[in-house]
């Protein structure tokens, strides 16, 4: 009895306090050999019903906030196993209409041709160009924004620029994605000079035919030679 008596006020410990709703929103990038692309839905519930959102959904009683957020990739799109990170914490008190909401924002990068979305389960979801994204609603759009910053200071210092590529790439393929990343064109030659010198590819004897009569050389990123190097001396990614 003074068991179940204490587990009852423990259970109504916090019961005075206010109680607010904890979301998970995620920015999921996508790389279609040409350019930087960003997941977007439109939205099937008030408030804001059919405008354009990023994917999300509250955290349950029985998960942590990266359970949440992998848990919503994969019931909404079909994706797992894939490079995400947590971004920021947006807490204002009006940034959601509906009910004062917390939202944790993480970003996911994908290879957009390897993942053909068969488990969708949103009919509205589109891939956008992120230079042409329409608006987004609530905090939306800060977010996205705070993410391709990171992106692009994740792209200077680590290799994570291949987690956007499929596993065989072309030179080019490489460039055109860094140059989406940052939003500005790099000289060939010296982007060449630059990933030869950082000695993380492997050159395949096999050719890209698509792109031109001759062909182009394709490339694999060596994660254990990056690794091998980080421990020894330490790695600097910068382009």
């Amino acid at each position: 009895m003074e068991a179940a008596k204490d587990a009852n006020l423990q259970l109504n410990y916090y019961q005075k306090e206010d109680q607010v709703l904890l979301a998970v929103d995620c920015i999921i990038f996508g790389f279609d050999k040409e350019d930087l692309k960003i997941l977007l839905v439109k939205r099937n519930l008030e408030p804001e019903k059919g405008k354009w959102s990023l994917i999300g959904g509250f955290l349950k009683k029985n998960e942590n906030l990266d359970q949440a957020a992998v848990r919503v990739l994969k019931t909404l799109t079909g994706l797992s196993d894939i490079y995400m990170e947590q971004l920021h914490t947006y807490s204002n008190v009006d940034r959601d209409p509906g009910q004062r909401t917390i939202s944790v924002a993480y970003y996911a990068l994908i290879d957009v041709n390897a993942h053909r979305f068969g488990d969708i389960q949103m009919d509205s979801a589109n891939w956008f160009d992120v230079k042409k994204a329409p608006h987004l609603i609530f905090d939306h759009n800060e977010m996205v924004q705070k993410a391709i910053a990171r992106l692009r200071r994740r792209a200077l210092t680590k290799p994570i620029g291949f987690e956007l590529l499929p596993e065989k790439f072309t030179m080019r393929q490489l460039q055109t994605l860094y140059e989406s990343i940052l939003d500005k064109k790099l000289d060939k030659r010296n982007f060449i000079n630059k990933i030869n010198s950082l000695d993380v590819l492997v050159k395949l004897n096999e050719k890209d035919m698509t792109v031109s009569r001759k062909g182009s050389y394709l490339y694999v990123f060596d994660k254990e030679k990056y690794e091998k190097k980080v421990e020894e001396d330490g790695f600097n990614f910068k382009i």
